[in-house]
């Protein structure tokens, strides 16, 4: 029961920042602040740097609702969150090559792990 509540805390987190993202950028393009991801127009450096910053704060919120949820040793929880989070930006490197400046997907596959860190100190340092 305990690995259940441990894998779903991490799960949660993921599906946290999967949501944040996902709904940010909608809402983005949306309101015309960064161009339709189907329209094939490239995003300046500026809309990158932007995107950059919600969703380091959107990693950030991902490793608090992992700490939180976890059952116990929070902390281990969202390290594993982390360097899943790695995993999936150096993913985004390569998958992302071509689409977007070079720096951007670095940017996100560095930013991962340390505030994932950050998000689970907040939580504990809340206490």
């Amino acid at each position: 029961m305990m690995l259940l509540k441990s894998i779903a805390a991490v799960v949660a987190g993921f599906i946290t920042v999967v949501a944040l993202n996902t709904g940010t950028d909608y809402l983005m393009e949306h309101v015309g602040i960064f161009p339709e991801a189907q329209s094939g127009i490239p995003m300046a450096s500026w809309m990158l740097f932007l995107a950059l910053m919600y969703r380091i704060l959107e990693i950030m919120a991902g490793g608090y609702v992992t700490a939180a949820l976890a059952p116990n040793k929070p902390m281990k929880h969202v390290i594993i969150l982390g360097c899943f989070g790695v995993l999936g930006g150096i993913a985004g490197i390569f998958a992302g090559w071509n689409l977007s400046a070079h720096w951007y997907p670095i940017a996100l596959a560095i930013a991962a792990f340390p505030y994932t860190w950050l998000g689970g100190k907040l939580y504990e340092g809340r206490k």
